[in-house]
């Protein structure tokens, strides 16, 4: 539907994907009679990456020590639960087995297991090769970790209510609005959109998978890029569903911010396997020949793009043969479960995570958030940015509340 709100506001937030619609809702909470506006180009809200991802609710077992997903993470998992059980979102506590297939995996291991302790993952447990089974019995591993509190939901609904809420509380969401100038004036923020002109005290850019764009149109000089990496999954076939209890994750590639492929049940029912991380030639390409010009050149032009490809040219041409071999994808699985076949898996889902690559060639692994003039851009909000939600959206009130000298600032409803 076309956006008819008001056109003066005191906080306009672009992109109701997941953490737009939570920092909404947390802003409303904090600030009653506040004026907030959320805009999304598409016609529903969560329309990508959060109604695109596997459904986890993460421990904070992966992240470096200090680091902001660290500190996010573990508090944002048990607001999710929190939130899923007070608002009637279906979710699971079904818990994860993190598996060393082999010798060499044992110090990547035993590395996680340290960071889950120091952030504070609670019940983390090493299990034997013995112990791998009795919790998932046709899985195969040397050694592996229980991690009891991991779960899933479906981000999607979780997305849904916070809508429904933010309305409820007054706060006004536009889809079909797309966002296609922004400047200032008159000390405010003019927003121009497909559905007309908007002003506002402060901007939050959500914009996912075009951050990076809607920083350029503020004239905000980010030394980044959003570069999009697709993620294919294939479902398990019903009568090997039994095969999966919970979920059933590898030892990851320290390298990069991927966690492998791995089995992960689904709140709604099945199982699915995957994904990988390929490359995307489209900011919202879900298929293998998904192909936008603009997309693919904005990537191609910038500098440190050549730089991680020439780092990691191998990794990825691993990805794109298990990307179109299935044959190549099943070899993967099976290094986790040997008795899975290919007649077991049919194609699945798919997502496009936006992945923010710094011009030194490095992806940028942490959540990272620039706060220009009047606009706070949330620019690197990857896993675990959905299970920890609740958390960045206060996070990110309470950093405007500092920067904008809102504490203690009461809004008077019109």
């Amino acid at each position: 539907m076309k956006a008819s709100l008001s056109t003066d506001l005191d906080v306009l937030i672009i992109g109701a994907g997941i953490v737009g619609l939570a920092t909404a809702w947390k802003l409303i909470g904090k600030y009653p009679g506040l004026s907030l506006a959320v805009l999304d180009k598409e016609t529903k809200v969560a329309a990508h990456q959060t109604s695109h991802n596997s459904g986890v609710i993460h421990s904070g077992l992966y992240y470096k020590p200090g680091s902001l997903k660290a500190k996010l993470c573990v508090q944002g998992a048990a607001e999710m639960v929190r939130f899923c059980r007070e608002h009637g979102v279906p979710y699971q506590l079904c818990g994860k087995v993190v598996v060393a297939t082999n010798a060499r995996e044992l110090p990547a291991l035993e590395e996680l297991y340290r960071r889950g302790i120091a952030n504070g993952v609670p019940n983390l447990r090493m299990l034997t090769a013995e112990e791998i089974h009795e919790i998932e019995p046709h899985t195969a591993g040397v050694r592996g970790m229980h991690v009891p509190g991991t779960g899933i939901t479906d981000y999607g609904l979780v997305a849904e209510k916070y809508a429904e809420l933010i309305r409820a509380a007054g706060g006004e969401i536009a889809l079909a609005t797309e966002v296609v100038g922004l400047h200032q004036a008159d000390g405010v923020m003019i927003v121009q959109t497909t559905s007309g002109e908007f002003r506002a005290r402060l901007v939050v850019n959500c914009a996912g998978l075009h951050s990076d764009r809607v920083s350029r149109m503020a004239g905000a000089g980010l030394d980044l890029r959003i570069v999009p990496f697709r993620g294919e999954y294939y479902d398990i076939v019903p009568e090997k569903h039994s095969y999966v209890r919970g979920l059933i994750y590898p030892v990851p590639d320290p390298r990069f911010p991927f966690l492998g492929v791995h089995f992960t049940r689904r709140v709604a029912g099945g199982v699915e396997a995957g994904p990988n991380a390929v490359l995307a030639f489209k900011r919202e390409g879900y298929s293998k020949t998904s192909f936008a010009l603009d997309d693919a050149f904005d990537t191609a032009m910038f500098p440190g793009f050549w730089k991680m490809a020439a780092k990691n040219w191998r990794s990825a041409i691993d990805e794109y043969h298990r990307s179109w071999s299935k044959a190549a994808f099943v070899r993967a699985l099976q290094k986790l479960m040997p008795e899975l076949t290919s007649d077991d898996l049919r194609p699945g889902g798919s997502g496009v995570r936006a992945q923010a690559l710094g011009r030194d060639g490095k992806l940028i692994d942490d959540f990272r958030f620039v706060y220009t003039e009047k606009m706070i851009h949330v620019c690197n909000v990857p896993s675990p940015a959905a299970t920890a939600s609740l958390v960045i959206g206060q996070y990110i009130v309470d950093t405007i509340a500092e920067r904008e000298g809102w504490k203690g600032v009461a809004f008077a409803s019109e």
